[in-house]
């Protein structure tokens, strides 16, 4: 009896291994039902969202060629043989601004970091560092970014040392770092802050000293935690490299400025404005899917 009933369950376990191979998953009526109406929902509302799109373009196309003036506007803001003149031109000097992009992106990461980690430096001792710091920080921040290119531009040859340099590319950039890298130093502070003290302690436990503590647990979050807002000021730095044109550096704007002086036509603004809002979209998506991707990661657990 209990040999039939061994060869029984020998036999059953793959019919009954074949049976479920076979068995998919089969969805509840309920469940079909909820996901054709959500697919029903999804395509009202892209119906929806694409009417009003085309409305509202409708209304504001209407609007703006209807007024008096449009003609004239047309005609100075948006030429069509103009946009051919000064597009080559714009893109040769929108080279500089992305040399100023990447050389200035790195020494603002560098100098803000710096500050950061000054800012944050605890002991009465590191006093003198932090003051100094603070008040760097305080008054890069406070000072409009153009009154500081002008000092920097206009003041640093006036001053007549040996051996600086006059260039106004040099200059310009120097700038732009002075500012940047104050906000950045707060942006930085604020992921350092915002590492939980039993971090700190869990690595002093383990006999890091504090500096390794800093470099190789406090550091690392805090950077993986404002990389969504340090990308932003990437992004403002981008558009902001083309102030260096009031220092004479013939970058994407100041190249417009020249072909729109010679006929007062505005056509070459527009064109420049056009080339860095389209270097600027594709790193906002950029930041814009770095910050989903965290958030998911950090609502999963995925990083600390």
């Amino acid at each position: 009896m209990k040999a039939k009933v061994k060869g029984t369950e020998r036999g059953a376990a793959p019919d009954a291994a074949a049976g479920g191979a076979d068995d998919g998953y089969v969805p509840s009526a309920r469940r079909l039902e909820r996901e054709r109406y959500k697919r029903a929902r999804a395509r009202r509302a892209t119906g929806l969202a694409a009417a009003s799109t085309l409305v509202t373009g409708a209304v504001l196309y209407f609007v703006i060629t209807a007024a008096p003036g449009w003609p004239r506007t047309r005609e100075t803001f948006f030429s069509a043989a103009y946009a051919r003149l000064a597009l080559p031109k714009v893109l040769e000097g929108l080279l500089l601004n992305l040399r100023l992009l990447v050389v200035c992106g790195a020494a603002v990461l560098v100098l803000g970091l710096l500050l950061a980690v000054a800012r944050t430096l605890r002991g009465p001792v590191f006093f003198p560092v932090r003051a100094l710091a603070t008040a760097y920080t305080d008054f890069f921040r406070g000072m409009p970014l153009i009154i500081c290119l002008l000092m920097v531009v206009f003041g640093v040859p006036a001053l007549r040392l040996q051996g600086v340099t006059t260039d106004p590319v040099v200059l310009g950039g120097a700038a732009l770092v002075l500012t940047y890298s104050a906000y950045v130093a707060e942006v930085f502070r604020a992921g350092i802050e915002s590492v939980h003290p039993s971090q700190r302690a869990a690595a002093r436990s383990l006999g890091l000293s504090s500096g390794q503590t800093l470099r190789f647990v406090v550091l690392p979050q805090a950077v993986r935690r404002v990389v969504p807002p340090l990308l932003n000021d990437l992004v403002s730095l981008q558009k902001d490299t083309g102030l260096v044109s009031i220092a004479g550096a013939v970058d994407a704007v100041y190249a417009a400025q020249i072909i729109a002086s010679k006929d007062f036509n505005y056509t070459p603004y527009v064109v420049a404005g056009l080339v860095f809002v389209a270097l600027t979209i594709p790193m906002t998506r950029l930041t814009d899917w770095v910050t989903t991707r965290m958030d998911r990661r950090r609502a999963q657990g995925g990083t600390v």
